[in-house]
């Protein structure tokens, strides 16, 4: 069985430009981990995973409160986590994202894909045919042709 036989075809991307919120509501939306990043030329430039989020979030200072008769206390300003909240949300993939992505062609049989997840601690593989994005494999499509 090759990358070809089991790859997801209809993949959805982001470009470099869009901004944290906007990714972090489709990987929600669509239940996904990660993205590939393409440019305006369609070509492969990244790829964004909820990890390139939670390590960026993991820097955001969370006020410390306490809860009084329903009301929420703050022991300290909150000024200072939503201007760092506002400029984590703003911040563009580019800045976040993986630069270097490991790839496979459309022949790579399964088992190499499944070594190379395996190896490098992914959870994904953009499938490429002359440069260009065709399909992506991952560690669920994996499982899944295991019982077909």
């Amino acid at each position: 069985m090759k990358a070809k036989d089991i790859m997801t075809r209809e993949v959805i991307t982001v470009t470099p430009e869009e901004n944290v919120e906007t990714v972090a509501g489709i990987l929600a939306r669509n239940r996904i981990s990660g993205v590939p990043v393409v440019d305006s030329a369609g070509r492969l430039v990244g790829v964004v995973t909820e990890n390139d989020l939670i390590v960026r979030a993991k820097n955001l200072h969370i006020p410390f409160y306490i809860t009084l008769f329903d009301s929420i206390v703050f022991l300290e300003n909150p000024r200072r986590f939503n201007r760092e909240l506002k400029k984590f949300t703003a911040s563009r993939v580019e800045q976040i994202m993986t630069n270097q992505v490991v790839t496979v062609d459309e022949e790579t049989p399964v088992a190499e894909i499944a070594s190379i997840m395996t190896e490098k601690a992914i959870n994904r593989v953009p499938v490429m045919r002359d440069g260009r994005l065709v399909g992506i494999v991952t560690r669920n499509d994996i499982v899944r042709s295991l019982v077909k």
